[in-house]
């Protein structure tokens, strides 16, 4: 196949893009660099089967060449990053999807929407399936991120159902490891980042609030299984395994051997209590199930950060 993957120098859209490459399909990576880095990508330019092209994909875009499937996943993804670009953030999520869904349909391609546990809100359902139609507020500061990508959602929906266009749609649970971008207000990236540069390791609230943590190869694989035999309907990835965030900083501190102390501030407005992925349906459907532990997952993590060095590990500005 050749696939073009948005976002493709990414967290997530690398390792994506990797993983077509591994069994031999072309990818043309997209992507404008306003939160990927090139880095991300840097091993695989000068292969032959994959092909790159900067670009913003919310204004006209045009690939030359038969697709046989479009995976969309620009978009800023952690709250630093949609807080800061809130209208490209909005922008990506509307403009992006449907100009991505308009190629799909002129190139007969399979679509594949990366969408979030997001769209589930601070949930009043625990843990969350797929039927759950979220608790969001759409003016809140995290609005401009989780109603882009539940408005993304209902275009996909609606190309499948208007042009009959085959469609996949993934949300996406905390997902971490190799190649996160430090300092970018994810927990596990802030957390370790903190705990290497021996800062105050900062929780948001008590630290009871819960989180699932995915590692990016058993997420990968889950989206790769998906975009192959899945179907139209919304299909949670993610790991079910349930911590608390206090349990994370202790999980980072252990492994790191950081001697960081614990600093509490307040809880951001409509941080979501509870997340934790019902994922019955991907191991029906696909038979797939995480298998990283958490602490073989941060292990992993944290050796990835160290390898960048201190000046990337840096604060920001």
């Amino acid at each position: 196949m050749r696939v073009l993957i948005s976002g493709a120098a990414g967290f997530l859209g690398s390792h994506l893009s990797d993983r077509f490459l591994a069994d031999g399909h072309r990818v043309v990576g997209l992507d404008n660099f306003i939160t990927g880095h090139p880095d991300n990508i840097a091993h695989l330019m000068g292969q032959p089967r994959f092909e790159f092209v900067r670009h913003n994909i919310s204004t006209y875009t045009y690939v030359a060449g038969a697709l046989d499937g479009i995976l969309h996943f620009a978009s800023p993804a952690s709250p630093i990053d949609y807080l800061e670009h809130p209208i490209p953030t909005l922008k990506v999520g509307a403009l992006g999807t449907h100009n991505a869904l308009g190629l799909a349909l002129a190139k007969h391609a399979r679509f594949f929407l990366a969408s979030t546990s997001e769209v589930y809100g601070d949930p009043l359902m625990h843990p969350q399936p797929e039927t759950y139609w979220g608790n969001v507020n759409p003016v809140g500061p995290r609005g401009v991120y989780d109603e882009a990508k539940r408005f993304a959602e209902a275009m996909t929906m609606a190309y499948h159902r208007y042009h009959g266009l085959d469609t996949r749609l993934v949300r996406i649970f905390n997902t971490y490891g190799p190649r996160m971008r430090p300092r970018d207000g994810r927990v596990v990236s802030n957390f370790i980042v903190q705990a290497l540069s021996n800062e105050p390791i900062t929780i948001y609230g008590d630290g009871s609030q819960t989180r699932s943590f995915c590692y990016v190869s058993d997420e990968v694989e889950g989206i790769y299984a998906l975009f192959l035999k899945g179907d139209a309907d919304p299909t949670n990835i993610g790991n079910p395994t349930e911590y608390t965030v206090r349990q994370l900083a202790e999980v980072v501190l252990e492994l790191t051997g950081s001697s960081a102390p614990i600093e509490y501030r307040p809880l951001p407005v409509d941080d979501p209590k509870v997340r934790r992925p019902d994922i019955t349906r991907a191991r029906k459907m696909l038979g797939w199930e995480p298998s990283v532990a958490l602490r073989d997952g941060v292990a992993r993590t944290i050796e990835y950060f160290r390898s960048l060095g201190p000046e990337r590990l840096a604060p920001r500005g």
